[in-house]
């Protein structure tokens, strides 16, 4: 998106942006739902109404002490109603200090809970949502919801309420004394509130969708700083640096593109407002000077209502910038709630259940899948893995190898056929009690940045010190932690465990499966990219965690598969061939057989290697 398509993008609105009035059904049901999470808290809330109603009542109590002043303390030279006036007035602003703190503390609670509240829940919703949804969304927009948007309505709730109920509760009370005191006066300056109206309601508009577009372009940049940065590796490998920073640099002028059109805005709106308030208030102070010479109002009471004038005048001011920061709070909660609505593309059944414990029988019933429609990943897919049986999938990359095995867990709903375990349909079983019962020993080992410990109770997170320590010895890893790590199972990994080598974190996350105890467990060329020294001790490791065990392994070498109790052999989606090594070295012409003598002919394997790549695409070969 370029500087000039943004500008074009934000000055020309859109007719649902249009045709849509401000105080819209969708935006009714936007503050509704903010209310929902105010509700558990309306206690605090009362109290911070009744507070700022004191607060504000005692505040409009000056303008009567001036009207009192000026026709009685001075005109009787009444030094004694003098004094008294100063204490009364001091004893006011003192009680009137309480009940604002009273206010301002208690709306806060209510303001910052009302956010931590939505921060938990969308979290939560992000959490349920499947695999599928992220493949399609970028991490840094998902952080700019939960960060950005969000501290902008709390800002709203929390600072800006402040300041918007007091507005308007001074506003009403000072408008009411107003009436009292001269309503034909009062009806002659009422005539600029329509026109106040219409232009906040004018521009208003345009705040919201400008604040929109700046929250978009701030979810762009983070997008690529978090790019970059989970990157760096690559960005420094390649010497990117420029060419990074001038991503970043594009991304963050269209945000401040964004932002200045939206202040822009804004700066137009409160001086209009503000224009036609004080044009107002000399019109009052002219009216009004007629009303004291005819005798129908004293000095003392032009004074006191002028200072309710102006009373009325600074809110509705306040009132225009504060509509134009709750427009903006309005744009953000709408992209927040806008995640929030998404539905989880897997979820349990009415009637799942929850597996009490698994045998590890794992049947396959002519399953298809696809991520697009158009091109299906695979197609009719039939097997059966037997308990405790150790099952190779094998094929050039591409053939459809992680998609099947990510089928298992749910992480991916069948478009037809069905899985089984222990035949019981995976989609009867409750997602979480079927991910229990599956481990997976991924290829790009994933740590988080804590402790070697943290990072292995992860598979049980109630699991004492000697447990962790017992899963770590049967993963082999237990020896370099001791005696490598400085500060043994406390050591921390750093971002990704970028502080141990590729084996190390291996057999980390080896020790965590052991831990987890699953019946069922998914190798994802586990010893691929190791030195041969590590990947002895991994596949050692390996062995153990498999023991008694419905194992599933993707191989790129098939020599980690010789031994496999059942190969499956995918090409292009489909099952092409299945057994045991034995009967597909058997077989007279079958990709298995050409994918062995390619590995392991003892002549020309340098040929054999180039014209199965040329065949097959793109296979790992070793």
């Amino acid at each position: 998106m370029t500087l000039s398509s943004l500008r074009s993008r934000l000055r020309r609105p859109s007719s649902s942006d249009e045709d849509r009035p401000d105080l819209s059904r969708e935006n009714l049901h936007t503050f509704a739902r903010i209310l929902v999470y105010v509700k558990p808290y309306r206690r605090y809330m009362v109290v911070s109404v009744i507070a700022l109603l004191f607060s504000v009542a005692l505040g409009l109590v000056l303008p009567l002490v001036i009207r009192e002043l000026v026709d009685t303390v001075l005109v009787d030279v009444d030094l004694t109603g003098l004094n008294r006036l100063v204490v009364g007035l001091l004893f006011v602003f003192a009680f009137q200090a309480l009940f604002g703190f009273i206010h301002r503390l208690s709306l806060a609670y209510v303001g910052e809970r009302t956010i931590a509240d939505m921060r938990i829940d969308v979290y939560m919703h992000l959490q349920r949502l499947s695999l599928a949804f992220y493949s399609s969304q970028r991490t840094g927009e998902l952080v700019s919801r939960i960060t950005n948007d969000l501290s902008l309505l709390q800002t709203a709730v929390t600072n800006n309420l402040v300041s918007l109920i007091r507005q308007v509760i001074t506003l009403l009370g000072a408008a009411i004394i107003l009436f009292y005191l001269n309503w034909r006066l009062t009806l002659f300056i009422l005539v600029g509130i329509p026109l106040i109206t219409l232009v906040m309601l004018f521009l208003g508009r345009r705040i919201r969708k400008a604040s929109r577009a700046v929250q978009d372009a701030l979810a762009e940049a983070a997008n690529v700083l978090e790019e970059t940065t989970s990157g760096i590796r690559l960005v420094k490998s390649f010497a990117r640096e420029p060419y990074e920073l001038g991503r970043f640099t594009q991304k963050i002028n269209e945000t401040f593109e964004a932002a200045m059109y939206r202040a822009r805005i804004g700066a137009v709106l409160a001086p209009i407002i503000s224009f036609i308030a004080f044009t107002a208030i000399t019109l009052t102070l002219w009216y009004g000077g007629l009303e004291v010479i005819n005798g129908r109002l004293t000095a003392g009471g032009l004074v006191a209502y002028l200072v309710y004038t102006l009373m009325v005048a600074s809110p509705i001011a306040a009132l225009a910038g504060l509509y134009a920061q709750f427009q903006s709070a309005l744009g953000a909660s709408e992209r927040v709630f806008g995640l929030m609505d998404t539905a989880p593309d897997i979820q349990n059944a009415a009637n799942a259940r929850s597996l009490s414990s698994v045998v590890g029988s794992v049947t396959f019933e002519g399953v298809t899948f696809d991520y697009v429609k158009e091109a299906p990943v695979l197609r009719d897919i039939s097997f059966v893995a037997k308990p405790g049986q150790v099952v190779a999938l094998v094929g050039p990359s591409g053939a459809g190898k992680s998609t099947l095995i990510n089928l298992i867990p749910r992480f991916y709903d069948v478009d037809s056929g069905r899985i089984t375990i222990d035949d019981l349909d995976v989609k009867d079983i409750q997602v979480r009690s079927l991910r229990e019962q599956i481990g997976i020993v991924p290829q790009e080992t994933y740590l988080y940045s804590d402790t070697v410990q943290a990072n292995i109770r992860y598979g049980k997170l109630d699991a004492d010190h000697d447990q962790i320590e017992q899963a770590a010895k049967a993963a082999n890893a237990h020896e370099f932690i001791i005696k490598e790590l400085g500060d043994g199972y406390q050591t921390m990994v750093g971002e990704r465990g970028v502080k141990l080598s590729g084996g190390q974190r291996q057999r980390v996350a080896i020790a965590r499966a052991i831990l987890k105890d699953p019946r069922i467990l998914i190798l994802d060329e586990a010893t691929s990219s190791l030195d041969s020294e590590s990947e002895r001790l991994v596949q050692e490791a390996l062995e153990r965690l498999m023991h008694g065990r419905t194992t599933f392994v993707i191989a790129h070498r098939l020599s980690t598969v010789i031994y496999a109790d059942h190969i499956l052999v995918l090409d292009q989606g489909r099952l092409v061939e299945q057994g045991t090594h034995a009967e597909l070295l058997a077989k007279e012409e079958g990709l298995y057989k050409r994918l062995y003598e390619i590995q392991f002919a003892s002549s020309g394997v340098g040929s054999l290697m180039q014209a199965f790549a040329a065949e097959t695409g793109d296979l790992h070969l070793h």
